[in-house]
């Protein structure tokens, strides 16, 4: 009843307002005409510098190199490396990455480092504690057949199931 008696005053006033006609200024337009800009009326690209290519004759070097290097590829098996995080998971809830790494010593070095730190970042629920520093160490082949010692400082990295 109180909903119907309100809609019956608006409209008395409605129809009261309806020969009357606004006064000062009741509605303003921007612009009265739109701004078009057509695909072919762009400039074409134009490169910002030239490229300077001098005349260099190019000079052969005369040191014996061994190309072996360049052929000696190492292939990181990141599923041993899922399955050594996977095992050591099922007897705790989380383990870092210095204790797996002492569990099973690094093989190759850095780049199985990174492979770890990659399977952490894609594949791993992994957490970085930043306040606490460790340092892994490892071993590689030297140049000369002498074992050297390598140690890597980085955050903690914890791996949890």
């Amino acid at each position: 009843m109180r909903l119907t008696d309100i809609l019956h005053g608006i409209e008395a006033n409605a129809l009261a307002l309806r020969d009357t006609q606004p006064y000062g200024e009741f509605m303003q337009i921007d612009e009265t005409a739109s701004d078009i800009e057509l695909p072919m009326e762009r400039p074409l690209y134009t490169p910002h510098v030239k490229p300077l290519i001098s005349n260099v004759v190019l000079e052969q070097g005369d040191e014996d190199v061994d190309a072996a290097a360049l052929f000696s590829q190492v292939v990181i098996d990141k599923a041993a490396l899922s399955r050594h995080i996977r095992n050591a998971l099922q007897d705790r809830a989380q383990i870092t990455l210095r204790e797996l790494i002492e569990e099973r010593p690094l093989q190759n070095g850095l780049a199985e480092l990174i492979a770890y730190l990659q399977l952490a970042s894609d594949s791993f629920k992994a957490v970085v504690d930043e306040d606490s520093a460790e340092i892994i160490i490892w071993k590689s082949d030297g140049n000369n057949g002498n074992w050297l010692m390598r140690k890597a400082r980085m955050p903690r990295i914890i791996f949890m199931r």
